[in-house]
């Protein structure tokens, strides 16, 4: 039976965490938002101590990204592992800026691709590395299976060309997580990510994006033309399984959607928490003991947004704690991604509202955070896309039946 409370051991992890986000995000959010595409320098400084604390602990420092599917008899005891402590402390760094998060070296969404699939030799080759993932395509966006970047094998190495669009820290990265396919006649079976060095002379970038939010993290378009890589950057299984279909792929998404939805997580309580206090100084009163309808319709309204959130949170662990118990949780990570997503950007615009010129203006974060929410509901799988999985899996529909 899964347990929703913060394991014991993990309540350092999110102190540490908190902290970061307190006494670095914080203070440097709004300028880091208005230099767009300029590096925050003040987190090498704060990557080093990561690593330290990654150097001297089994659980991961406060940014830790890192997660792959633990194994498990079925008959061992709950485990709380790298896939629940990765989304406590993600939610701790993002109520504090989602952009900073992002542009954390060796944190990129990258990394957890990696540490899903990759094989331990490859783990071993590429850790220490930042590594972004290049999926989305300017004819393949949230249908991944649509991706036609080809991989051609061509003696000990793969031939890449194609062109990938809105790759998070793709430009400050020095791995590149291509995704693309070794045979577009066998659909989505011969999909495979590889990993491309930043400097590869095949990659190429096209621009850097100006975006509505998460302005402190750069995201970038490329090329790839012939861009030769080694047959060892293939990650994960080289062979095609049409029988198996896009399962090995879809594990990455498995794993990085509730992290994805623990991003969504802690930027809605952020706002909810500034609102909280903004409602207080203008003296509405929040009672739990009392229905929302009888009390003021702000105070009702700050409720049922509550409400939302305590729902994400929990299908956000839920779907963490699955991964770490070895337990197939493709339904629970797309309904943490969905439910989340959809949440944040709900909840950071009615706390503009409530709060009114004050939520509207530059004196406080809420205007950039409701900026900020929008992408979490696209990245990583649409909302429309997560909410077509769901009903797929509880129909028992294939992609083919249910699109």
């Amino acid at each position: 039976m899964i347990n929703l409370e913060i394991p014991k051991k993990f309540k350092p992890l999110a102190s540490q965490a908190n902290q970061v986000a307190t006494e670095v995000f914080r203070p440097i959010s709004r300028k880091y938002d208005e230099a767009e595409h300029a590096y925050p320098k003040e987190l090498d400084m704060l990557a080093s101590l990561i690593d330290g604390m990654n150097e001297g602990s089994d659980m991961g420092g406060a940014g830790a990204a890192g997660v792959r599917r633990e194994e498990s008899d079925g008959d061992a005891e709950n485990r709380n592992g790298s896939n629940l402590s990765t989304v406590l402390g993600i939610i701790e760094l993002c109520w504090g800026d989602v952009g900073l998060l992002l542009s954390m070296p060796r944190q990129g969404l990258g990394n957890s691709a990696i540490a899903s699939v990759a094989t331990a030799e490859q783990l071993e080759r590429y850790g220490g590395k930042w590594a972004a993932m290049a999926i989305t395509e300017p004819e393949a966006g949230s249908d991944s299976a649509s991706i036609r970047t080809t991989a051609e094998l061509d003696g000990d190495e793969y031939v890449l060309n194609g062109e990938k669009i809105f790759v998070t820290s793709g430009d400050r990265a020095d791995l590149i997580v291509v995704w693309a396919t070794l045979d577009r006649s066998k659909g989505r079976a011969a999909i495979k990510s590889f990993i491309v060095e930043r400097d590869n002379p095949g990659l190429t970038l096209d621009r850097l994006e100006h975006k509505l939010g998460i302005r402190a993290s750069d995201t970038a378009n490329f090329t790839l033309q012939d861009c030769r890589v080694p047959v060892e950057a293939l990650l994960g299984d080289p062979d095609v399984n049409v029988e198996k279909g896009f399962a090995g792929a879809m594990q990455t998404f498995d794993n990085t959607r509730p992290l994805v939805a623990a991003m969504a997580v802690g930027l809605t309580r952020a706002a909810l928490e500034e609102t909280r206090t903004r409602l207080a100084e203008a003296g509405v009163e929040l009672d739990y003991d009392v229905p929302a309808l009888s009390q003021h319709a702000a105070a009702a309204r700050f409720l049922e947004m509550e409400s939302d959130y305590e729902a994400a949170w929990l299908l956000t662990l839920h779907a963490a704690w699955m991964a770490d118990n070895g337990k197939p949780n493709s339904l629970q990570a797309s309904m943490a991604k969905a439910k989340a997503g959809r949440t944040c950007v709900d909840v950071t615009l009615g706390c503009v509202e409530l709060c009114g010129s004050v939520g509207y203006g530059e004196n406080t974060l809420l205007e950039k955070w409701a900026r900020d929410a929008k992408i979490l509901d696209i990245f990583e799988g649409t909302q429309q896309i997560q909410l077509l999985i769901v009903a797929r899996q509880l129909l028992g529909k294939s992609s083919s039946e249910l699109r």
